[in-house]
């Protein structure tokens, strides 16, 4: 078990939410992450959010909502538009929402966010990222890439029955998981030098 221990300790990653300038979604197609995030803005943990995507790069459409289709039927052109439609729902006004909708991957997620908040002037010390449970370690590893300055915590949404205590348990799991752990190898290893520099 220690392989295990130590792939989802590496993958899975938790913090206790806190008072930030900003929350961050990455582009996704689960209702979940919005509405955690949603539910963050309304405790005030943070006076924005910021929803980040167009659709997948692999899909080159966005497919809709993946799960709650009933309670957000769409249609919608992009992961934000169908993201800032929940956030409404959820009660979120609408000058507490930016919007991000030209990205297609994780890494443009991070770097487009950035670009937007560096348009609209805005100093960012420290930011949430609501985003699914085993994609948690790559993308703290993006954003910290685009935000190196900014303190980033990670609040994690369990999806697709997959989470720290199970994935292991199914071939779905483990696909997902394992190959979460090939890519943050594969895509970011541009982005050591970043990491090393900001130590300095």
């Amino acid at each position: 078990m220690e392989v295990i221990y130590a792939i989802t300790n590496f993958i899975f990653i938790e913090n206790e939410p806190e008072k930030a300038d900003i929350i961050l979604i990455p582009g996704c197609s689960r209702p979940e992450l919005m509405e955690v995030a949603s539910d963050l803005w309304h405790k005030g943990y943070a006076p924005l959010l910021l929803p980040s995507g167009k659709y997948s790069v692999k899909t080159g459409a966005f497919p809709g909502a993946k799960t709650k289709k009933d309670k957000y039927p769409g249609p919608y052109e992009t992961e934000c538009d169908f993201m800032i439609d929940i956030a409404i729902k959820c009660g979120v006004s609408p000058k507490g929402l930016l919007r991000e909708d030209a990205s297609t991957y994780t890494k443009e997620n991070a770097f487009f966010s950035k670009k937007i908040i560096d348009e609209h002037g805005l100093k960012v010390d420290k930011a949430l990222i609501c985003c699914k449970s085993f994609h948690a370690r790559r993308a703290l590893m993006y954003y910290k890439w685009a935000f190196p300055e900014t303190d980033l915590k990670i609040i994690p949404v369990d999806t697709d029955d997959v989470n720290k205590d199970n994935w292991y348990k199914t071939e779905y799991g483990i696909e997902r998981v394992m190959g979460e752990l090939m890519r943050c190898g594969s895509q970011l290893k541009d982005a050591i030098p970043t990491y090393y520099n900001s130590l300095d």
